[in-house]
């Protein structure tokens, strides 16, 4: 008998190892008992997602992937070799091309900066909330200023009570950037703040403020307000490279992160037009990215964002200097206005992706962010989602811990390319400048975003509260209103926008006649035979605002029409039950809903069952906006 070494690791030494092709027969299998015949490549296609950008998430990702297996190395060789590899080709924290981080702590010491930020235009208002941040978790200040904010003259009021060589400011000040930064230098003059003490980005962002108004100001000003912050100020930075307009336009990663680079450049030529060095130039920029709920992707992203920035810095001979300073926003896209509460969970994942993404600053946005003004108690939420996942998840003691991930490892290289890809296609349509100017952008981002919205529509993207599982019950939650966005550039969307919309339409209805517009669920059979056509039927009518009658329980011939009469459904009837039912019941049924009122019937499952019976069909990938917005239609309810 074989005595093993008692190390706790080798209970599997003496087993062979399986490989790939053992794992697809096995995936052709389990194929083969759901209908689908495929083999090999073609059984792991099967099991694919695709992603936007022509990328695609495999259901296994091993040693092959990083091509380290190449010498045919297999088990535990196989997998150092290939982390090996990877290491090699990421390199490591603090030095280029900055995959794993751009410093070489990472975020271990002290872990993120948790930027909270401050909308209003109140100095008053905003100052007490910024006090109560700052004692409550928040190590770092981004400042709405200007016309949508609050007046550059009262930055100081704002900051009142603020040790500013303790909390950094970040300025968000649109064309009103120069009177607003140089508001807070004179404030740090003022307040006899050491340059060295100092910790700012003043948030000149002309390409930026361009994408969101339409408005063309002088990167010129910028460049000079950069040479100004270099000479005098060694750790502020005058200039934001801000992505998020982009992912607010329905831009995917790859389009995000290309534009982003794009603007970076435009920013490092006016720079060196206006006299500075190439490494000064890099150190005047921080690049902000917005953090989704798909966190594998807002991953890959902050560190392809590093990797990419890198290879400008290197082609610009400075690729020391090459290192991002990146601040991660929770995306405003993926929150929803109903159920609004959901926003947490969303928020908490972007979070927690984009502290494994490395970002070096991450804003949280409220929940109630797309409602107005956020209270106290979503502020508190906000900035406590990074204190859990710093202080007792422990995120941060680890630096770049899905570093080695072959997932992410890929992930990263072809996202990374994709997104270089499409840089390229910017600089030769003249520059970030002129595709905004010439309609490119805002045509590449209408594009993608139609065929995101189509599959919103078809719920294949679900949106949980809205989509899946809404309550029609639930009372809104009222805010008040935050000052107006800047407008005039590219269109701001959001996952929930056509969904909202009919929901607004049934809000109406409601308030009118004092009730939903009703659907009734007619379910045929025993509970086991109709529960989940009925639930996904029950889930479809109510993410539209209308409202679902499933009472009785159980109809038949004898008894649909009189349920349906005591419904008060507006004329639409929706049968729901098993194949065999609907071929034994289904034409009765129907003309028992008929004789009682109901002028279109539908049957929840495979269109052609029944044909003949019913009107329409309602299944899994149906286009539920455009079934939902026909039916209110037919209902007489008001667009």
């Amino acid at each position: 008998m074989t005595v093993l070494p008692d190390d706790g690791l080798s209970l599997a030494a003496e087993f062979p190892d399986a490989t790939h092709e053992q794992w697809q027969r096995l995936v052709e299998g389990v194929l083969r008992k759901s209908g689908k015949e495929a083999s090999g490549e073609a059984a792991e296609d099967a099991l694919s997602t695709q992603l936007e950008d022509g990328l695609t998430t495999r259901p296994l990702y091993t040693a092959r992937e990083t091509g380290a297996n190449a010498n045919g190395d297999t088990g535990a060789n196989a997998a150092n070799a290939a982390n090996a590899a990877n290491a090699d080709a990421a390199g490591f924290p603090g030095f280029a091309p900055f995959v794993r981080g751009g410093r070489p702590e990472g975020t271990s010491v002290s872990g993120w900066d948790v930027r909270q930020r401050l909308a209003g235009t109140d100095p008053v208002r905003v100052n007490e909330a910024a006090l109560a941040d700052l004692e409550n978790g928040t190590t770092s200040l981004w400042l709405t200023v200007g016309r949508t904010g609050i007046p550059a003259d009262g930055l100081a009021r704002a900051l009142d009570g603020v040790y500013l060589d303790l909390a950094p400011v970040t300025l968000d000040a649109g064309a009103d950037y120069a009177e607003a930064a140089r508001a807070l230098l004179a404030l740090y003059a003022e307040r006899e703040v050491a340059p060295e003490a100092a910790r700012a980005s003043l948030g000149a962002d002309p390409l930026g403020h361009e994408a969101r108004t339409g408005e063309v100001l002088d990167l010129a000003e910028a460049a000079a307000l950069a040479r100004e912050t270099a000479r005098a100020w060694p750790h502020v930075r005058a200039l934001t490279v801000d992505a998020l307009p982009y992912h607010e336009a329905g831009g995917s990663a790859a389009e995000e992160l290309g534009l982003s680079l794009a603007t970076g450049v435009a920013y490092l030529r006016a720079l060196e037009d206006g006299g500075l060095g190439v490494e000064a130039a890099l150190g005047q920029l921080e690049f902000r990215y917005a953090a989704t709920a798909d966190q594998f992707l807002t991953i890959a992203k902050l560190r392809a964002a590093r990797r990419l920035w890198a290879r400008v810095a290197e082609a610009c001979g400075a690729p020391e200097a090459g290192a991002q300073r990146q601040h991660a926003v929770t995306s405003p896209v993926m929150m929803t206005r109903r159920d609004p509460w959901v926003n947490m969970l969303r928020t908490t994942v972007a979070c927690m992706a984009a502290g494994v993404g490395g970002a070096d600053s991450v804003t949280v946005l409220p929940f109630d962010n797309e409602l107005g003004l956020p209270d106290a108690f979503a502020r508190r939420i906000a900035r406590n989602t990074s204190t859990i996942l710093l202080e007792e998840s422990h995120l941060a003691r680890v630096i770049d811990p899905a570093g080695g991930s072959y997932y992410v490892e890929q992930l990263t290289t072809e996202l990374a390319g994709a997104a270089w890809e499409f840089f390229q296609t910017v600089e030769k349509a003249g520059g970030l400048p002129e595709a905004l100017r010439s309609g490119l952008v805002a045509e590449r981002l209408a594009t993608t975003w139609a065929a995101r919205s189509k599959k919103l529509a078809k719920r294949r993207e679900p949106i949980t509260g809205v989509s899946e599982f809404p309550l029609l019950s639930e009372k809104p939650v009222v805010r008040e209103p935050a000052p107006a966005g800047p407008t005039g550039g590219l269109p701001r969307v959001r996952r929930d926008e056509a969904y909202e919309a009919l929901r607004a339409r049934s809000d109406a209805h409601l308030t009118a006649t004092g009730h939903r517009p009703r659907v009734f669920l007619a379910a045929l059979g025993p509970a086991a035979a109709h529960t989940a056509r009925a639930t996904f039927a029950s889930n479809l009518f109510q993410a539209g605002g209308i409202e679902p009658v499933h009472d009785p329980v159980s109809v038949d011939a004898a008894s649909a029409a009189e349920a349906y009469a005591a419904s008060g459904a507006d004329g639409m009837a929706v049968l729901c039950s098993s194949d065999a039912l609907y071929e034994e019941q289904a034409e009765a049924v129907a003309a028992a809903l008929r004789s009682a009122g109901a002028t279109t019937l539908f049957l929840a499952g495979k269109p052609g069952t029944a044909e003949g019976s019913v009107d329409e069909y309602v299944f899994a990938g149906c286009d539920a906006v455009a079934v939902l917005s026909s039916v209110l239609d037919r209902m007489g309810v008001a667009s």
